[in-house]
């Protein structure tokens, strides 16, 4: 007796479970969703344990620099910064007193409060090329436990901290200043001047005993 198409399709149908085969690949499905969701959460914890630890290590090396923070000011077209820890304060120069027979560097003297300070120009102290006339309406005044004394500015830009170990060294010719005078020039071309140094210097100090 021969099996009718309709009969074969049957048993064929019959030796295969399609209804528990598609159950199978729906639990598989799942179960890989499953794990690529956990894989997902796993990488975003292991990314945020990372920005965590980069954000210490940062912090930490921020905490290990050496910071100066300066007073910055112009002066002849010039950037210049000064430790803020040798400024006593930022005057106003309204008018100053010329003195006969000083250095050239000495413009001359103000009253602050009662009490006389002598005024330099670092564009002469430092011998300098002229630049032109600023508007040299400020007066910055350093001390130490010796002596005080005011230096021109044109504009106090303000103050900031900068990193010792970021300044950078220059050749003397293209600054026109001593190094000894000098910490260093930040990477936008300021000029950090050494507070220390200035005034400590031998041709201040003797004309300051002068007076």
């Amino acid at each position: 007796m021969t099996a009718t198409k309709s009969e074969i399709g049957e048993q064929k149908n019959s030796k295969y479970d399609w209804e528990g085969i598609k159950n199978k690949i729906d639990s598989l499905q799942e179960s890989l969703n499953q794990k690529i969701k956990i894989s997902s959460e796993e990488k975003r914890a292991i990314l945020k344990t990372r920005a965590q630890n980069l954000a210490v290590e940062i912090k930490d090396e921020s905490a290990q620099k050496d910071f100066i923070e300066i007073i910055e000011f112009s002066l002849a077209y010039e950037k210049y910064g000064i430790e803020t820890s040798f400024c006593r304060e930022v005057y106003p120069l309204k008018d100053f007193t010329i003195l006969p027979g000083v250095p050239s560097f000495v413009i001359g003297i103000i009253n602050i409060r009662g009490q006389i300070i002598s005024v330099i120009d670092l564009k002469r102290f430092f011998n300098l090329p002229e630049k032109g006339l600023g508007e040299l309406n400020k007066v910055i005044v350093l001390r130490n436990e010796q002596i005080e004394f005011g230096i021109l500015a044109d504009v106090i830009l303000g103050t900031r901290s900068v990193a010792a170990d970021e300044l950078q060294s220059s050749p003397i010719s293209a600054i026109g200043i001593g190094a000894e005078y000098l910490k260093g020039i930040t990477g936008d071309h300021t000029i950090i001047l050494d507070s220390e140094k200035i005034l400590r210097d031998e041709k201040i100090i003797v004309h300051q005993e002068a007076e």
